[in-house]
């Protein structure tokens, strides 16, 4: 028989129905129910073994990601990346280790991705109670660093989509330190996810040390062989800081969430939620400076919580910034965000 996503499965929802009741404290049973089918007919169709094998693991690995940082929620939470083989003698070192410290200082968990180096030195400098580590399974470099050994806040994934994914969903901020191909790539998929609006708005730090070259380098790149060349636009380059001071660093994400607390869409708006709010002078102000973000005929104003909002009630009462954002220039949209933050 097929199997499909609306309830026309006679028996089969009767039974997955029957499950979902015995089992019994089972949230959101109509998700799960979806779940279920999805799994029933990727079944069915004619799919290889190691195709399933990779849906089932990634399953596993993403609830166990969800049931870990859950209890974690309320706390902001800051992603370091960075070279595995950076030796605890180099600068950079003494740097992460510091930056961790700070953090956990200022009341945010740190991220990292378990392993030695740079990751070791923040999770150092944090502790393992403020520590997390996303570790990959590799064949070689890649283990638990000694800070985290024994913690229950490693997760330890077969697939970096995985673990790619608990890095940036997880983070309020990001902050890069020289490394290798990873920390490339985890710098450009960062980058991608808020150029694209696939991420919502969060600092983004690239740390050296002072006179380091590696970001400057990397930024001479980035302006003089994409940029130029129109294959990206300038307000791109307000999605990162580039710093060489841990103090700098901490500041910037502190800044950022000053007054920003989140964002949300409810519809074709986006809400914008704020710590304390802003006045009608400088609401003025943002209207002029801002008007390229908006739709034909678009507003940004102030507001309470939309009724849609109703199931955030920690944060019924914050107020709102109401704009109809045409969901094209995010780099406009962060530098909108500082704005707000600085007035």
């Amino acid at each position: 028989m097929e199997i499909y996503f609306s309830r026309d499965n006679g028996a089969v929802d009767e039974a997955i129905e029957a499950l979902i009741e015995i089992t019994g404290g089972i949230n959101h049973p109509g998700i799960v129910r979806d779940m279920i089918i999805a799994s029933l007919k990727a079944g069915k169709e004619n799919m290889v073994n190691a195709d399933l094998k990779m849906m089932n693991s990634t399953l596993k690995e993403m609830r166990y990601t969800a049931k870990v940082f859950e209890p974690y929620g309320n706390i902001k939470k800051v992603t370091v990346f960075g070279s595995a083989r950076t030796l605890n003698s180099e600068p950079t070192y003494e740097m992460a280790r510091m930056f961790g410290k700070k953090l956990a200082d200022a009341g945010y968990m740190v991220i990292t991705g378990g392993g030695g180096g740079i990751m070791e030195a923040a999770n150092e400098g944090a502790g393992p109670d403020s520590s997390f580590g996303v570790n990959i399974r590799l064949p070689f470099e890649q283990k638990a660093n000694p800070v985290l050994e024994g913690s229950s806040r490693v997760i330890n994934y077969k697939y970096f989509f995985n673990r790619k994914v608990a890095f940036i969903k997880e983070a309020d901020a990001v902050a890069l330190f020289p490394g290798g191909f990873g920390t490339l790539d985890e710098a450009m998929e960062t980058l991608t996810l808020l150029q694209t609006g696939k991420r919502y708005p969060m600092p983004l730090i690239l740390l050296d040390e002072e006179k380091g070259d590696y970001w400057a380098n990397w930024y001479d790149f980035m302006n003089k062989g994409l940029a130029s060349k129109g294959y990206i636009d300038d307000e791109d380059f307000s999605f990162f800081q580039m710093v060489d001071s841990v103090d700098k660093a901490v500041d910037i994400i502190n800044q950022f969430y000053s007054r920003y607390h989140s964002l949300r869409y409810v519809g074709t708006k986006l809400v914008i939620r704020l710590l304390s709010p802003i006045g009608i002078y400088m609401l003025k102000e943002i209207k002029t400076r801002f008007k390229d973000i908006l739709i034909p005929g678009g507003d940004i104003y102030r507001s309470e919580a939309l009724d849609r909002e109703a199931n955030e009630p920690e944060i019924i009462d914050l107020p709102r910034l109401v704009v109809d954002f045409n969901q094209k220039k995010f780099g406009r949209l962060r530098q909108l965000i500082d704005a707000i933050n600085l007035c």
